[in-house]
Order: structure tokens, then sequence, then C-alpha cells
């Protein structure tokens, strides 16, 4: 079986997490390398087709991950790049 190396596809700028996101005690770096490297989680395939546009044409990139007991993470990096924050829905 091949193995595949994530390399990744874009710029994540200044990268915060929310106070409700690091409240979850869970390993948040795991998260943002799924995100950084193209692996958009949860999202359904339309969502997943509109973020590899946003990599050609240079906006937001979106990711959504279930990370247990029902929980679920956002993380969004900015359409400049400037920046990646990880944080959950209800504070978006």
């Amino acid at each position: 079986m091949a193995y595949r190396i994530m390399e990744p596809r874009f710029p994540l700028g200044r990268t915060v997490a929310t106070p409700g996101a690091m409240a979850l005690k869970i390993d948040l770096a795991s998260y943002m390398r799924r995100h950084h490297c193209g692996d958009w989680g949860d999202l359904c395939d339309e969502d997943k087709q509109a973020n590899e546009e946003a990599l050609a044409e240079g906006f937001r990139i979106l990711s959504c991950y279930q990370v247990g007991n029902g929980r679920r993470i956002y993380i969004i990096t900015e359409a400049d790049r400037s920046s990646t924050c990880i944080l959950l829905p209800e504070e978006y």
C-alpha cells in the first residue's frame, strides 16, 4: 500500500484559537495540519469543492471536524491568508 504524505497547500498566516476551542483540551494542531493540507473534514462535497476553488481564486477556506462527544470545530483561513482561526460553531 502506498502512503501519501500530506503537504501544505496554502499559507495559514497567524494562527489563533478561541477560548471555546481551547477549552476542549484536545490536540488542535492535528486538525490544523489536516486543514493546512486540504483535508476539509466533515464538509459536504459542494463545500469541499468551494474550498478547492477558494485555493485557486483566493477566497476564504473553511474546514469542519467532529472532535468527539458530538462536538465540532471550524477552522477558517481568511481570503488574504493573513490568519487562520480554530473556533466552535457557536462562536462563528
